[in-house]
């Protein structure tokens, strides 16, 4: 249905035959989303950090091919970035990708990888040259088929269950020269255009539609909840819980428009306020549901009512793409001129 609607034409400049709606329709469409279901709305996010990678930094025949069949979902697109021994630490990361004649032979794991197997193109990030730290990066576009390419088990996840998680492995994976995306060694900047600059704000709009689906769970059960003839939303500690997760809901969404409109006229600041809309709104989605359950009380812990299920997605969301600490100190650093 993502595909029949053409979804993904919300990020996609309309020079390049997509909507041009930018970081704020794109955050509008996975807010929606997410208060339906955060698992559909995360495989959406990993797909458009994909398709914007390709818009950005494939050669034009790659992107003539690809970018219409990418906006209709026709294919899936993911990225694949964290390692085992790096996290979120894209300094670490030791994948290799050596070039012979018109192929790259790409070795090493990646872990934790959203729609891993079900994917149809990968974006994947590898050491090519010989620089230390995020230096010598390479941003190459891996197909599922690839000779070398490999999957292990779904991993058994506490929330975001409606996605694959699986890590991938590349022994002497085949990839042709043309998937290069952008220059190599300088990945980073690819990295930034499409999961900097549009994932994060993905995972963000993705904590405020739990955020505010939470919220309307609770609202409802607080009017329909009766206990001793009156209804439990009468009872001052229960407002004062709804009034906390209306208060939140409604910060994170404001701070989330200003975020994304900053980034969409100008694109220099979208990575660190990609990183300050995504932590406030993932810290807040984790507090909103915490409360919910409170308001719901032992029907809120129970799996028969959906706020278990927000809380579980929401403190995924906390680790997802970059952890609430790497977030703060990169706030930090842009705050402080480091």
């Amino acid at each position: 249905m993502m595909g029949q609607a053409q979804l993904p034409a919300v990020a996609v400049e309309s020079v390049a035959g997509g909507l041009g709606a930018g970081r704020l329709g794109f955050t509008a469409v996975v807010e929606e989303l997410a208060r339906a279901c955060a698992s559909t709305a995360l495989v959406f996010v990993s797909h458009v950090v994909a398709l914007k990678a390709v818009e950005i930094a494939a050669g034009e025949e790659i992107k003539a091919s690809l970018l219409p069949l990418l906006m209709r979902m026709e294919k899936l697109g993911a990225f694949a970035v964290h390692e085992p021994d790096s996290g979120c630490n894209h300094a670490a990361l030791t994948t290799r990708a050596h070039r012979e004649g018109e192929i790259y032979l790409l070795n090493g794991s990646k872990i934790f990888i959203t729609s891993a197997g079900e994917a149809d193109l990968y974006l994947v990030m590898a050491r090519t040259g010989g620089g230390q730290g995020t230096q010598g990066l390479t941003a190459l576009l891996v197909s599922k088929d690839a000779p070398g390419l490999s999957f292990d088990r779904i991993e058994d996840k506490m929330g975001l269950r409606g996605t694959s998680s699986r890590t991938i492995h590349f022994s002497d994976c085949q990839v042709p020269a043309a998937n290069l995306l952008g220059v190599e060694d300088q990945g980073m900047q690819v990295m930034a255009g499409s999961i900097a600059g549009w994932g994060i704000f993905g995972a963000a709009a993705m904590a405020l539609g739990i955020a505010r689906e939470a919220t309307e769970a609770a609202l409802r059960h607080a009017r329909e909840r009766v206990i001793a003839g009156t209804p439990i939303g009468a009872q001052q500690a229960v407002q004062s819980l709804i009034s906390n997760m209306v208060l939140g809901s409604e910060a994170a969404a404001a701070l989330l428009a200003k975020c994304a409109a900053k980034a969409d006229a100008t694109p220099s600041s979208a990575l660190v306020e990609a990183f300050k809309a995504k932590l406030f709104a993932t810290e807040t989605a984790l507090e909103v549901t915490d409360q919910a359950i409170q308001v719901l009380g032992g029907h809120g812990y129970c799996r028969d009512y959906v706020v278990e299920r927000l809380y579980r997605d929401a403190r995924g969301l906390t680790l997802h793409f970059k952890t609430s600490e790497l977030l703060r100190q990169d706030i930090a650093k842009a705050a402080l001129g480091f």
